[in-house]
């Protein structure tokens, strides 16, 4: 089985020494070819330098490539597009991979029965919540790219993060590449190009096998760990959601500017919910779903706006 890992980076030339650095580690059985792909989303620091390296120091192993067209989803396509590998596994460069990530994480794929699989994604180092966040709630720590959805080995429902997943090539050939209207890009920070491609995949009825023992290590700086990091990635979320999966509407729902009037009442009930809340971890998540509405809010307007000239 030919594999090729397609890390994506722009900008973090010393998280991606260390990442590149693990996977040169990576343990997979002599009868597999494989290689990391490294996609250089036009960085301007020392990315070129750091693969160029790597690429001295384990010959045939990595490969670099220059993606000038920014944005994610541009370097992830790019990717793609310059692999023939049976198998494109995917991974971030503010991770570290355990050695036995990359054939854990592909064992099942030679069964065409699973279109991709998906592994867990745990903390680099011990991760103590601030006491704001609810860990009650299902997506609680979402904008920390952890993933962990139980312990056994199942069928996904959902889709897997980017930082952790991999599928056969033939579903790219049959579904297409990653939406270039979503993914991190500088100046903007909507995301979900991963979850979407997933989802499309479940919807079509593929497969999608869950992984636990393939798993990666997560960077979580502290910058992370602020309200406003949160506040932020949840409204980006909400704006993501809708340009990926459309405005939410009910049948004969009534709107105003384009815009659902269930979400004007949405955002009024999470309001005063946060405004009476008086348990911290209670009052932000009524604060945080405030923010996803007002995300869905906003993406919505410009949605309908967009519709009305006929973009």
């Amino acid at each position: 089985m030919r594999i090729t890992v397609i890390l994506c980076t722009y900008n973090r030339c010393r998280s991606l020494a260390k990442a590149l650095e693990s996977a040169a580690a990576l343990k997979l059985p002599d009868a597999d070819e494989w290689e990391i792909l490294v996609v250089d989303n036009n960085s301007t620091d020392k990315t070129r330098e750091v693969v160029e390296d790597f690429c001295r120091r384990y010959p045939g192993r990595f490969r670099y490539l220059f993606e000038p067209q920014q944005g994610k989803s541009h370097a992830l396509n790019a990717g793609i597009r310059k692999t023939h590998a049976d198998v494109l596994a995917f991974t971030d460069d503010d991770v570290t991979v355990d050695p036995a990530w990359l054939q854990n994480l592909t064992a099942s794929l030679p069964d065409s029965r699973w279109a991709g699989a998906g592994g867990r994604i745990l903390p680099q180092q011990i991760l103590w919540p601030p006491p704001w966040i609810s860990l009650s709630e299902p997506h609680a720590v979402g904008p920390l790219a952890l993933f962990d959805p139980g312990p056994d080995t199942v069928e996904l429902a959902e889709a897997p993060f980017g930082a952790n997943m991999a599928f056969r090539r033939g579903v790219f050939e049959k579904y297409g590449g990653f939406r270039t209207d979503l993914g991190p890009r500088p100046g903007s920070e909507i995301r979900s190009e991963d979850s979407e491609f997933a989802c499309r995949l479940l919807v079509a009825g593929e497969h999608l096998r869950y992984e636990r023992s393939a798993i990666v290590y997560h960077e979580v700086p502290e910058s992370r760990l602020q309200k406003k990091y949160f506040l932020d990635w949840w409204f980006d979320k909400a704006r993501a959601d809708i340009r990926a999966y459309g405005i939410p509407l009910a049948a004969n729902e009534w709107r105003v500017k384009g815009i659902p009037l269930i979400l004007f009442r949405r955002l009024t009930v999470w309001t005063l919910r946060w405004l009476v809340a008086f348990d911290p971890a209670r009052r932000f998540s009524c604060k945080l779903k405030v923010w996803w509405v007002a995300g869905q809010i906003q993406e919505s307007c410009r949605q309908a706006a967009k519709a009305e000239r006929g973009i």
